[in-house]
Protein backbone atom coordinates (compact mmCIF):
# COMPACT_ATOMS: atom_id res chain seq x y z
CA UNK A 1 0.00 0.00 0.00
CA UNK A 2 1.48 3.10 -0.93
CA UNK A 3 1.46 5.94 1.36
CA UNK A 4 -0.65 8.26 -0.89
CA UNK A 5 -3.73 5.37 -0.79
CA UNK A 6 -3.43 4.40 2.58
CA UNK A 7 -6.88 5.26 4.91
CA UNK A 8 -5.82 6.94 8.43
CA UNK A 9 -8.01 6.35 11.21
CA UNK A 10 -7.80 8.20 14.43
CA UNK A 11 -8.00 4.62 15.83
CA UNK A 12 -3.93 4.50 14.12
CA UNK A 13 -3.38 7.92 15.72
CA UNK A 14 -3.83 6.84 19.16
CA UNK A 15 -2.57 2.87 18.39
CA UNK A 16 -0.20 1.38 20.88
CA UNK A 17 2.62 1.51 18.29
CA UNK A 18 2.67 5.52 18.51
CA UNK A 19 2.67 4.79 22.57
CA UNK A 20 5.22 2.70 22.26
CA UNK A 21 7.32 4.82 19.74
CA UNK A 22 7.13 8.08 21.74
CA UNK A 23 7.98 6.03 25.49
CA UNK A 24 10.46 3.93 24.09
CA UNK A 25 11.97 7.03 22.88
CA UNK A 26 10.94 9.91 25.25
CA UNK A 27 9.62 12.13 22.10
CA UNK A 28 6.72 13.69 21.41
CA UNK A 29 6.00 12.82 17.44
CA UNK A 30 3.20 15.55 17.35
CA UNK A 31 5.50 18.02 17.94
CA UNK A 32 6.75 17.73 14.16
CA UNK A 33 5.22 19.87 11.95
CA UNK A 34 7.11 18.22 8.99
CA UNK A 35 9.04 21.80 8.46
CA UNK A 36 12.40 19.05 6.78
CA UNK A 37 14.72 20.74 8.47
CA UNK A 38 16.13 17.13 9.11
CA UNK A 39 16.07 15.75 6.16
CA UNK A 40 17.59 18.48 4.08
CA UNK A 41 20.90 17.95 6.68
CA UNK A 42 20.81 14.38 7.06
CA UNK A 43 23.98 13.05 5.10
CA UNK A 44 22.40 9.92 4.09
CA UNK A 45 19.43 10.97 2.88
CA UNK A 46 20.28 10.20 -0.61
CA UNK A 47 20.52 6.74 0.57
CA UNK A 48 16.91 6.17 2.25
CA UNK A 49 14.11 5.21 1.21
CA UNK A 50 11.88 7.17 3.55
CA UNK A 51 13.54 10.90 4.73
CA UNK A 52 13.98 11.40 8.30
CA UNK A 53 10.80 13.73 8.13
CA UNK A 54 8.74 11.28 6.45
CA UNK A 55 9.80 8.51 9.35
CA UNK A 56 8.19 10.95 12.04
CA UNK A 57 5.16 11.54 9.53
CA UNK A 58 4.46 7.89 9.26
CA UNK A 59 5.44 7.23 12.88
CA UNK A 60 2.36 9.94 13.65
CA UNK A 61 0.26 8.08 11.57
CA UNK A 62 0.90 4.85 13.02
CA UNK A 63 2.11 3.36 10.30
CA UNK A 64 4.01 0.51 11.25
CA UNK A 65 3.82 -2.04 8.89
CA UNK A 66 6.00 0.77 6.51
CA UNK A 67 8.02 2.48 9.09
CA UNK A 68 9.35 -1.53 9.78
CA UNK A 69 9.90 -2.57 6.51
CA UNK A 70 11.61 0.49 5.37
CA UNK A 71 15.27 0.51 5.11
CA UNK A 72 15.57 3.83 6.32
CA UNK A 73 15.59 2.61 9.78
CA UNK A 74 18.52 1.24 8.94
CA UNK A 75 20.30 3.33 6.99
CA UNK A 76 20.51 6.26 9.46
CA UNK A 77 23.87 6.49 11.08
CA UNK A 78 22.67 7.88 14.36
CA UNK A 79 24.56 11.24 13.89
CA UNK A 80 22.19 12.89 15.06
CA UNK A 81 22.34 15.83 12.32
CA UNK A 82 18.69 15.69 12.43
CA UNK A 83 18.38 16.44 16.19
CA UNK A 84 20.38 19.34 16.03
CA UNK A 85 18.54 20.84 13.20
CA UNK A 86 15.09 20.21 14.43
CA UNK A 87 12.94 23.82 15.91
CA UNK A 88 10.85 21.71 18.06
CA UNK A 89 13.72 19.86 19.62
CA UNK A 90 12.71 16.20 18.15
CA UNK A 91 15.34 13.78 18.31
CA UNK A 92 14.57 12.11 15.45
CA UNK A 93 17.88 9.81 15.61
CA UNK A 94 16.41 8.36 19.12
CA UNK A 95 12.41 7.59 17.63
CA UNK A 96 14.76 5.84 13.99
CA UNK A 97 16.30 3.56 17.02
CA UNK A 98 13.23 2.81 18.93
CA UNK A 99 11.97 1.76 15.33
CA UNK A 100 15.17 -0.64 15.09
CA UNK A 101 14.53 -1.94 18.13
CA UNK A 102 10.68 -2.71 17.94
CA UNK A 103 11.69 -4.38 14.40
CA UNK A 104 14.01 -6.53 15.79
CA UNK A 105 11.78 -7.70 18.65
CA UNK A 106 9.29 -8.43 16.16
CA UNK A 107 11.93 -10.65 14.30
CA UNK A 108 12.65 -8.25 11.43
CA UNK A 109 16.45 -7.88 11.03
CA UNK A 110 18.00 -5.56 8.53
CA UNK A 111 20.23 -7.51 5.89
CA UNK A 112 23.66 -6.46 5.94
CA UNK A 113 26.98 -7.50 5.45
CA UNK A 114 30.32 -7.86 7.49
CA UNK A 115 32.83 -5.45 7.45
CA UNK A 116 34.43 -7.89 5.51
CA UNK A 117 32.33 -8.25 2.46
CA UNK A 118 33.13 -5.33 1.54
CA UNK A 119 35.23 -4.46 -0.88
CA UNK A 120 38.21 -2.27 0.15
CA UNK A 121 38.20 0.50 -2.12
CA UNK A 122 34.24 1.15 -0.99
CA UNK A 123 35.48 1.00 2.53
CA UNK A 124 37.79 3.61 1.48
CA UNK A 125 35.02 6.02 -0.12
CA UNK A 126 32.54 5.72 3.11
CA UNK A 127 32.24 8.14 5.58
CA UNK A 128 33.97 7.37 8.89
CA UNK A 129 30.27 7.58 10.76
CA UNK A 130 28.52 5.05 8.20
CA UNK A 131 31.45 2.36 9.28
CA UNK A 132 30.90 3.42 13.07
CA UNK A 133 27.36 2.94 12.69
CA UNK A 134 27.47 -0.40 10.86
CA UNK A 135 29.83 -1.83 13.39
CA UNK A 136 27.07 -0.69 16.14
CA UNK A 137 24.15 -2.23 14.59
CA UNK A 138 26.30 -5.71 14.07
CA UNK A 139 26.64 -5.73 17.70
CA UNK A 140 23.23 -5.04 18.74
Amino acid sequence: MSITTARISSAQLKSAFVAKVQKNSDQKLLACYQCGKCSAGCPMAAHMDILPNQIIRLAQLGMHERLLASNAIWTCVSCMTCNTRCPKNVHIAEVIESLRDIAMRNGRRHEHLTIGDVPAETRAELPPIAMISAMRKLTS
